[in-house]
């Protein structure tokens, strides 16, 4: 089993950052701007920061979900790889 994989590039990595800091500026731009009172501003704005916290505890939980099944595969492949050995020697003899 082969568990190699290939990691974001660097180029990746700044691009997903300068992403996030672009949209989350236009957020914040546009929420200033809009024509509402502080109250309506502040709600929206814990609305938004719920809604981007939420996003990474359920892309966490689903990464971490993936880690541990294939990590489970990777065990129960051992003990059947182990079974397999034992069987072929006992029945060389």
């Amino acid at each position: 089993m082969n568990d190699s994989f290939q990691k974001h590039s660097s180029s990746w990595v700044s691009f997903s950052y300068i992403s996030f800091g672009t949209a989350a500026f236009m957020l914040t731009a546009g929420l200033y701007m809009m024509p509402l009172d502080l109250w309506g501003k502040g709600y929206l704005a814990m609305g938004i920061l719920m809604l981007v916290q939420t996003t990474v505890n359920i892309t966490k939980t689903l990464r971490d979900n993936a880690e541990s099944e294939k990590l489970i595969r990777k065990i129960e492949d051992a003990k059947t790889e182990k079974l397999l050995v034992n069987f072929n020697r006992g029945n060389e003899n």
